[in-house]
């Protein structure tokens, strides 16, 4: 599979990333079964078979049991983990935790970053991540705190480069008052069904009601050098069935991405996602499937160089109105 280099860091990826939010089965104290953990095994294996080195974690997935079934996945390899890129994120903050009252919430203090990071490492069975982000705006982040988490987790070595989540161009400016590491990511929500911040810049200054507020998050990152990770890049799947849908838009994207899948003589996830890597910014799908044919379906994006007629055709059948 090509690859990127993340701009301002020694670490080169794989174009398409592997999700790992559902590795660990159930989002509950339930232990990991047999099952989930021949489960797991067989959707990494076959992540790396189709030459996918990039790997997604959070601290919440699957309530931690991702990241346990991941590092054992890791210590059962001996040799692995130098030839992988391991993400992951902190910062969403469950209801009840600690205490039975508190609700659910975003933590961008000093002392849950850190202890969130030691966590992660002691779940995934290594020393270090790659890459550590923040995951969601935190409307009490405050600046000196982060940067001072980042500071004390990057001289002990734990955490090599890192970056944000969800966070809008003003907000990485913000952190970037006191944070002295570059911040070399951005993951944000970006498909076909969800290409808000590509269409804003089509839809800017017009007055007929597709005009929206634009935050220019893409454009920055692509001029700040920030690679655009995109979560849900296949929407789940929602993407492919026509019949499933209603609304106009989304049944006739559906029906035009399995024309050219049959005209490609490839997978419908290969086209969604081959929209997603002819944008300039270079962005990087992460795909959330456990299914090992949904794996190699969505691999064969990386072969598949869209002309930007088609790259047009899928974007003005997905916004449901014409261009400007």
């Amino acid at each position: 599979m090509k690859t990127y280099h993340i701009a301002q860091t020694d670490l080169v990826v794989s174009r398409i990333g592997f999700g790992c939010m559902n590795l660990g089965g159930s989002w509950d104290d339930a232990p990991i079964t047999p099952e989930v953990k021949e489960r797991a095994c067989a959707a990494i294996h076959a992540a790396l078979d189709a030459g996918i080195n990039f790997f997604d974690h959070a601290d919440i997935y699957t309530r931690g049991k991702s990241e346990l079934v991941f590092g054992a996945f890791l210590a059962e390899n001996t040799g692995l983990r130098e030839r992988l890129v391991i993400q992951s994120k902190c910062g969403i903050r469950f209801a009840g935790q600690p205490n039975a009252s508190d609700p659910q919430r975003y933590d961008f203090s000093y002392e849950h970053i850190v202890h969130s990071a030691e966590e992660v490492l002691r779940r995934l069975k290594t020393d270090y991540l790659d890459l550590f982000l923040l995951h969601r705006p935190d409307p009490l982040m405050e600046p000196e705190e982060v940067a001072r988490a980042f500071d004390a987790l990057h001289a002990a070595g734990k955490v090599r480069h890192f970056g944000v989540s969800n966070h809008t161009s003003s907000q990485i400016e913000l952190l970037k008052t006191h944070v002295k590491q570059p911040l070399v990511v951005n993951q944000v929500q970006l498909s076909l069904a969800h290409a808000h911040l590509i269409a804003e810049g089509v839809w800017f200054n017009r007055n007929d009601g597709t005009s929206g507020l634009a935050s220019g998050t893409l454009d920055y990152c692509q001029a700040n050098k920030i690679q655009i990770q995109a979560w849900a890049p296949l929407a789940g799947g929602s993407l492919f069935d026509a019949d499933a849908h209603t609304e106009p838009a989304k049944k006739l994207t559906a029906t035009l991405i399995q024309e050219l899948a049959e005209h490609h003589k490839t997978s419908p996830e290969a086209i969604a996602l081959a929209w997603l890597l002819r944008h300039p910014a270079q962005v990087l799908p992460i795909i959330g499937t456990l299914n090992p044919a949904r794996i190699r379906a969505s691999a064969q994006a990386d072969t598949l160089q869209m002309s930007r007629e088609a790259w047009y055709r899928l974007f003005v059948v997905s916004q449901g109105v014409a261009l400007p």
